[in-house]
């Protein structure tokens, strides 16, 4: 039976109400001696909390679709598929792009003790504050080989803003995703050029939920990744003001998405993770839009796109054949068709897989070459 199918959460919940049931009517029934009847009645009782936990676990699992499938679930990939792109590559405009930003930097980040800059890069951790926002952030930077190598001293490289799902944390990127480490494998594999990675959660309100949106009178999360991410970033490394990449998962996606979408001059290629296409409003978000239906449509990609928005930039967005919801196919599919030239929308569609890690992280080599392939690179340093 299909991990992700209504016919197994019912035989679940059906089997843990027989469970329990059969163990009040039957208590005082238990044959045998003493000791047997004590036994029989213990395993009743962890068996009926064992069928709860899995009716609950199943129930979780199909409203949030973290697994899509036993194989998933026991630790079993599929190949990653292939990107299904459009037309061409675009390139970026030149320009200073946002500027004025101001940021600091706190230390080495976690897992990076004994590593060589100029062979491994180097991942700090920073604060970056956000003057425009007034929000503050504390993230992490990892920064190629290629910054630390003779030759390379006044290169201003391409950077990505890599965003959390809700409620994740910048580490997860680092520790549970291991961005960096995908980013060189495909520098080792040629794919890809080098790029600066900056990495942040999602929600720069926590616990608040913000989905990349300016509250009306509540704090500016667009405007906190749209402008003071990257100047802050500018200011303290040595990154291009323009041509910046984005890429996310789940609502991190949906926010890179964003990025490209409404400020393609400064980030015309952005990767969405199991994105949406518009956020939710719940207990997590509070009222994101201040109930101007106007202000909520300006957040809606798809209603963008219908009513003749059309950025010069480049989206990859990923699903599963089996993920439904907000970030299924469907979506997927939706935002595609809505989009118009200039905009160009690539599509990464796996087999089977959930809105988890698991799928994301075999996905990472191919994504980040993409993104890669459309950010100008760094030139090349001669002699």
């Amino acid at each position: 039976m299909p991990l992700l199918s209504t016919g197994l959460l019912v035989v679940l919940a059906g089997t843990s109400v027989l469970v329990v049931v059969a163990t009040v009517l039957l208590w005082d029934r238990a044959p045998g001696p003493r000791p047997a009847r004590t036994g029989l009645r213990v395993v009743a009782l962890l068996l009926g909390q064992v069928m709860a936990v899995a009716t609950c676990a199943i129930a979780l699992n199909d409203y949030g679709f973290f697994y899509g499938s036993w194989s998933e679930l026991l630790g079993h990939q599929d190949r990653v598929a292939a990107v299904s792109r459009t037309d061409h590559v675009r390139t970026v405009p030149d320009g200073r792009g946002v500027v004025g930003g101001g940021g600091r930097v706190l230390g080495p980040a976690p897992f990076e003790a004994g590593s060589v800059p100029a062979r491994d890069g180097k991942t700090v951790t920073v604060r970056l504050p956000g003057r425009r926002s007034g929000l503050a952030e504390i993230g992490v930077v990892h920064l190629p080989p290629e910054y630390f190598q003779p030759g390379w001293e006044h290169t201003q490289f391409p950077a990505v803003e890599v965003l959390t799902g809700y409620p994740g944390q910048a580490t997860d990127l680092l520790k549970t995703l291991d961005v960096p480490a995908a980013l060189r494998q495909v520098q080792r594999a040629g794919t890809a050029g080098p790029m600066v990675l900056v990495m942040l959660r999602s929600s720069p309100a926590f616990p608040r939920d913000t989905e990349c949106v300016d509250v009306p009178r509540g704090p500016q999360a667009f405007t906190y990744f749209s402008q003071d991410v990257p100047a802050d970033v500018a200011s303290l490394f040595r990154v291009r003001p323009v041509g910046w990449g984005a890429m996310g998962d789940s609502t991190g996606g949906y926010c890179a998405s964003k990025l490209a979408v409404t400020n393609s001059y400064v980030f015309p290629a952005a990767v969405a993770l199991s994105g949406f296409n518009s956020p939710p409003q719940d207990l997590t978000t509070g009222d994101l839009f201040g109930g101007s239906a106007s202000l909520r449509a300006q957040s809606d990609l798809v209603h963008l796109l219908r009513t003749g928005h059309s950025p010069a930039a480049s989206l990859l967005l990923t699903t599963t054949r089996t993920e439904r919801g907000p970030s299924g196919l469907d979506a997927v599919q939706t935002l595609q068709r809505a989009a118009k030239p200039p905009l160009q929308v690539d599509t990464l569609v796996e087999t089977r897989g959930g809105h988890s890690f698991s799928t994301w992280r075999p996905e990472l080599p191919t994504v980040l070459a993409w993104l890669s392939s459309h950010l100008h690179p760094p030139r090349t340093p001669t002699g």
